[in-house]
């Protein structure tokens, strides 16, 4: 960040300060000075000649000491500014510019291109590299689709090995692959702590965008804890062009939002902060509607998983080849609720699932949830997607609205049965 500190330009009037100009100064007496005549006979002092040095002294001390009380009031004018504007400056953090050059050269070698032969033809997306025996986190969608032996991973130096996929959870839309034949010196990803972020932090996303590998663009999260809605058909917007993915339900993820440049092809990818950590899996983004067709390219809203979740995942997929999520037994809808006359969003509880955690927890059909841990919800979306993020066993804090008033319920969250 450039720290740019603005002056205020003094004024500065010809000759001297306020208006006074020097030649003021030694004015008095006239060029060649007073008249003095050298007739011997009139060799004495006149009185009038007196009078004027008398009056010319007096005259230059007043105007001496009235230039300096003007310095001196300019000074203090100039001194006052100043300490004005040093206390309404712009707040700026420690003045560091992130290295991209140096995080792009870091993460380089930890970003790989995925690319799968499917019944329809082939798509292309990313992937991170987890450890030093060839495992690769990537999308669930990137790899869904693929054919029996039809995926390659193809490194920044060119190297392109096959790869079988280890496990994947469709509910938070993550894979695990494995090389079949690692290479040795293998680099793995360093991963970072999502919540650690805020938003306005630099950030740069790495991965294959349509199918240009090595690819680096740099933004912002512009946004934390958003909850995003993909269904098949967005979500094959990131993995590039190919074969349509069949999904059962529809992915609720809390998202990390950013403005740095997401295409087709970087799902999987990394979205990595300034000390080149990956905070994220890049996953999706926003499209328009272009002529009947959603198929698009980056409009400034891009989407990643946050590192916290999808080393969870990753980790249970690489030692049980499942993942256990967090339940809380209730379906809801986008709803809102007035309390104490003013307006929440909220996600109106349609039905609660029978000696589920919301039931235990003496939850009831039409009861309005508004907050989640004291974190108001912008919908049924909202509440989906943290609970998501959360581990069984773990206790939440819901806010309900009901008759007009709010009452807490504490709600120990289960593991999602088995389907």
């Amino acid at each position: 960040m450039t720290d740019t500190t603005h002056h205020d330009n003094e004024q500065t009037h010809a000759g001297g300060w306020n208006g006074y100009t020097t030649p003021l100064i030694g004015s008095y007496p006239p060029a060649g000075g007073y008249p003095v005549h050298d007739d011997p006979a009139h060799r004495q002092e006149s009185p009038h000649g007196w009078i004027a040095t008398i009056v010319a002294i007096i005259v230059t001390a007043v105007l001496a000491s009235l230039l300096t009380a003007s310095f001196m009031a300019a000074v203090d004018h100039t001194t006052t500014r100043t300490t004005a504007a040093a206390s309404t400056a712009p707040v700026t953090a420690n003045g560091a510019t992130p290295n991209w050059v140096a995080v792009a050269a870091t993460v380089e070698p930890s970003v790989v291109a995925v690319r799968v032969t499917t019944t329809a033809g082939g798509d292309e997306g990313s992937g991170v590299i987890l450890d030093t025996s060839g495992r690769i986190l990537t999308n669930d969608h990137v790899i869904a689709g693929a054919a029996p032996h039809s995926i390659t991973v193809a490194f920044a130096d060119g190297r392109i090995y096959p790869a079988t996929v280890v496990g994947a959870d469709t509910s938070t839309d993550l894979a695990v692959l494995h090389l079949t034949n690692p290479p040795t010196g293998l680099k793995a990803a360093t991963f970072g702590t999502s919540a650690a972020l805020r938003v306005g932090d630099p950030v740069m996303a790495a991965g294959n965008p349509l199918g240009l590998p090595d690819t680096v663009t740099t933004g912002i999260v512009s946004a934390l804890d958003r909850p995003v809605l993909t269904t098949p058909d967005t979500r094959q917007n990131t993995s590039g062009s190919g074969s349509t993915v069949t999904q059962s339900q529809p992915i609720v993820t809390n998202a990390i939002q950013t403005d740095a440049a997401i295409n087709p092809g970087n799902s999987g990818g990394a979205l990595v902060n300034a000390s080149g950590q990956v905070v994220g899996i890049t996953s999706s983004i926003a499209s328009l509607d272009t002529n009947g067709s959603t198929q698009s390219g980056s409009i400034g809203l891009g989407f990643a998983i946050p590192s916290s979740e999808a080393t969870k995942v990753a980790h249970q997929i690489i030692a049980a080849g499942a993942v256990q999520h967090a339940y809380l037994g209730v379906t809801f809808t986008d709803g809102t609720v007035t309390v104490d006359g003013t307006g929440h969003n909220a996600a109106v509880i349609a039905a609660v699932t029978a000696g589920s955690p919301a039931a235990q927890a003496g939850l009831h059909a039409k009861d309005a949830v508004i907050a989640i841990n004291g974190r108001p919800l912008d919908d049924a979306d909202s509440l989906a997607a943290q609970v998501r993020a959360m581990n069984p066993g773990a206790t939440v804090t819901l806010t309900v609205a009901a008759g007009g008033t709010t009452h807490t319920a504490t709600v120990i969250l289960a593991a999602e049965p088995t389907r």
